[in-house]
């Protein structure tokens, strides 16, 4: 045996069987798993949503929560058992020997502490540096990661992030003790091209540099197609196909990595319907197609107003308090979304693009009136948002505009039960005549988002993160919405829910004449679903144009930056 073979794997995972008990009987998650890692090795994990990848990742930090157990196998780390150490041995190997990226960035974060002090703390907990020292590193990392002024941004809470910013910030706090197995769960799905590219390079170097080895669990094919070495496919709690990247990508063995693959939307031209993935739809029941004439849904909808313009936003400019003080000169701010005018015609599809806080969802909440604008005016439907002095006041207008978020786990109530979350605005804007009619509805939207009507007796943390995103739909459309706002609607989804989810919205789109605005990072999926699409940067809107026109012609260097930066996948001839 060679000295290449004595050496055991960086990381080692055997049989392994992870459990979660309940009243309704033993969910296994993850069954008969076998996984190696090797120093300086990148290995992929794909899959549906709910097929278990993120449970290995918890069962290797030794995270899962009772009552859920690991019922069988093992665990190495350089060929020293992991599995069942006491839980103070188990502290010092996460953080420090594994690190982790958690997929859901603003609930692994303490929203108490600046991002300055949970940085310090980590480095601190696991390094022998002093607290300046500390305090430095944070700064680079803040800077490595991407975020722009970090030696100000060090300083602020998560909450004053947007989603992507915070992302980088668990990136941060995953490499800031360098350790030896990084996992990363959805590391990108909140990040823009631009960034995203820029982490995964980093990622890529740190690899490679430093000896680590890396599991990335994702449901982006491009991103497995530009970093990893190896791919494990993962179906309905089992590994079915584990094999180098390019023959899985290009000539997959198993029939359902070979639907998975097929149903990536494409980048280089548009299409009418998302792929589905066969595999699925041929093991599953079949999903009855949503007939609007008869559907909940497609029932009449007393919004008055037929105007050509919907939505338009003139001269809108919004901007936060990084830095307060009581002495006005000493305030710091951060100008968010800088002098944006566009407007959005009835039916269409409008999609805004660009990074990681370049403003895209500050737009999305001024609209929708979370945020009050600084200066400018929104006017839905012949009538100024902007105008009205209460909330109140304007909620005839209200019901007709819904958002999905980016972040489901934080936009849906935890103490609450699904079915409760999706009949709430059915029950406040009084769209149900009792009960029974408001438990029919929410078993049929909860049937048509893919998770079935037995979801409703369940809480959101029963959920993965891609089945939450489901609810967060399910409840935006139970208003019979006019104009919905989709905030990375599908940044959590894997191919094979987002071609749903997507095709639905088409329909619906097209059957109930519904306006959208469509924000997302994912430009294939922008390419699919938008009419016209503007292009933001640092709080400007630099272009708008339509769809195939940005694509082939884009007429700013931004623009054909992004465009340069789309990860491209090769597929079999």
């Amino acid at each position: 045996m060679t000295e290449a073979q004595d050496t055991p794997a960086l990381l080692d995972i055997r049989g392994l069987k992870v459990e979660f008990p309940s009243r309704r009987g033993v969910l296994v998650a993850a069954r008969d798993v076998d996984l190696s890692l090797q120093a300086g090795e990148i290995l992929g994990v794909v899959g549906e949503s709910g097929a278990g990848k993120s449970t290995i990742a918890y069962a290797i930090m030794g995270l899962i929560e009772p009552p859920g157990r690991m019922a069988a196998g093992e665990i190495r780390l350089k060929g020293e058992r992991i599995d069942g150490l006491p839980r103070e041995k188990m502290r010092k190997i996460r953080g420090k020997r594994i690190g982790m990226i958690f997929q859901d960035p603003l609930t692994s974060l303490d929203p108490l502490q600046t991002v300055e002090a949970q940085l310090v703390e980590t480095m601190r907990t696991h390094l022998p540096i002093s607290e300046s020292e500390a305090r430095a590193r944070a700064v680079e990392l803040l800077g490595q990661v991407g975020i722009p002024n970090p030696a100000e941004r060090v300083k602020n809470y998560p909450h004053q992030f947007s989603g992507g910013m915070r992302q980088r910030v668990v990136i941060a706090l995953a490499i800031s003790c360098e350790p030896e197995v990084l996992l990363a769960d959805e590391p990108t799905t909140a990040l823009d091209v631009s960034i995203q590219a820029q982490i995964l390079d980093l990622l890529r170097k740190l690899v490679r540099d430093k000896g680590m080895g890396m599991i990335i669990i994702t449901h982006d094919m491009g991103v497995i197609a530009e970093v990893t070495d190896r791919v494990a496919v993962m179906y309905r709690s089992r590994m079915v196909e584990t094999g180098p990247s390019e023959k899985i990508l290009t000539h997959p063995d198993h029939p359902y990595s070979r639907s998975l693959i097929a149903a990536v939307p494409p980048a280089d031209h548009r299409i009418e319907r998302f792929p589905l993935v066969e595999y699925i739809e041929k093991a599953g029941d079949e999903q009855a197609k949503l007939d609007l004439s008869t559907h909940w849904l497609g029932q009449a909808r007393d919004f008055g107003s037929h105007e050509e313009t919907l939505l338009k936003v003139e001269d809108l400019t919004m901007r936060f308090m990084t830095r307060p003080s009581l002495i006005p000169s000493r305030r710091r701010y951060m100008t968010a979304v800088d002098h944006v005018s566009f407007a959005i015609r009835n039916g269409e599809v409008f999609g805004l693009v660009g990074e990681s806080g370049s403003g895209k969802s500050t737009v999305a909440r001024l609209i929708c009136g979370i945020h009050k604008p600084l200066s400018g005016r929104i006017h839905f439907a012949g009538e100024e948002l902007t105008a009205f002095t209460s909330r109140r006041a304007a909620n005839h207008l209200r019901r007709q505009m819904q958002m999905i978020f980016q972040d489901p786990y934080s936009s849906l109530n935890p103490r609450m039960k699904v079915r409760d979350i999706v009949a709430e605005p059915i029950r406040f804007h009084k769209l149900a005549s009792s009960n029974a009619q408001v438990r029919r509805i929410v078993s049929d939207l909860l049937d048509h988002v893919g998770l079935g009507a037995s979801a409703a007796l369940r809480y959101p943390h029963e959920f993965s993160g891609g089945q939450r995103q489901r609810i967060s739909i399910a409840r935006a459309l139970a208003t019979r919405p006019r104009f919905l706002i989709c905030d990375e609607p599908t940044s959590a989804l894997d191919v094979s829910i987002q071609a749903q989810i997507l095709n639905l919205l088409k329909d619906l789109q097209e059957e109930l004449g519904l306006t959208m605005l469509f924000i997302s990072h994912d430009l294939p999926v922008i390419r699919q679903m938008c009419d016209r699409v503007g292009v933001m940067q640092h709080g400007k809107l630099l272009e708008v144009a339509e769809t195939e026109s940005l694509f082939t012609s884009p007429r700013t260097d931004y623009t054909r930056h992004l465009l340069k930066l789309m990860p491209r996948m090769k597929r079999a001839a």
